[in-house]
């Protein structure tokens, strides 16, 4: 933890909002966190590369101009992290979600995993690794209020 507070990295899923649940609950409830995230306007993210480094006529390309940038923003967030909380969601296939958790742990920063039971038997291996899996955002707020209040 840094002296200001804590510096939480929200991962994953950006089709709810389960990061702005986080940031009020944590915000209600008194908690000094700084909040860092990935880009989550889905076509800035996905064109971010074309944008810069120019156009590209195939498909490929363009995808890998702009994870390039993007994961170059989400590594040097992680590595700000005192804490990463990684959202699966159940209608998309998070695989960045997925990378960045595996980050995260190679690092040896604290994951959270967040997600509905239903989808624990395929995220085992992740939740496996980390030091708590969480059901609901308010979960992760009372997580991250015990980790710096030490109250329950």
């Amino acid at each position: 933890m840094n002296e200001e507070g804590l510096s939480v990295y929200l991962s994953g899923e950006i089709h709810t909002d389960w990061r702005e649940q986080i940031e009020a609950g944590a915000t209600a409830a008194g908690l000094d966190i700084d909040f860092l995230s990935p880009i989550t306007d889905h076509a800035s993210s996905d064109d971010c590369g074309v944008e810069i480094l120019g156009a590209e006529t195939d498909d490929f390309w363009k995808d890998k101009k702009g994870s390039g940038i993007n994961a170059i923003r989400t590594r040097t967030m992680i590595e700000r992290a005192d804490v990463v909380v990684v959202r699966f969601g159940d209608k998309y296939k998070q695989w960045n979600a997925a990378f960045d958790a595996g980050y995260a742990v190679a690092l040896g920063t604290p994951l959270v995993t967040l997600h509905d039971p239903a989808i624990n038997h395929p995220l085992k291996e992740v939740d496996g690794a980390a030091l708590a899996v969480a059901e609901t955002p308010e979960q992760v707020v009372r997580i991250l209020k015990y980790v710096m209040t030490g109250v329950l």
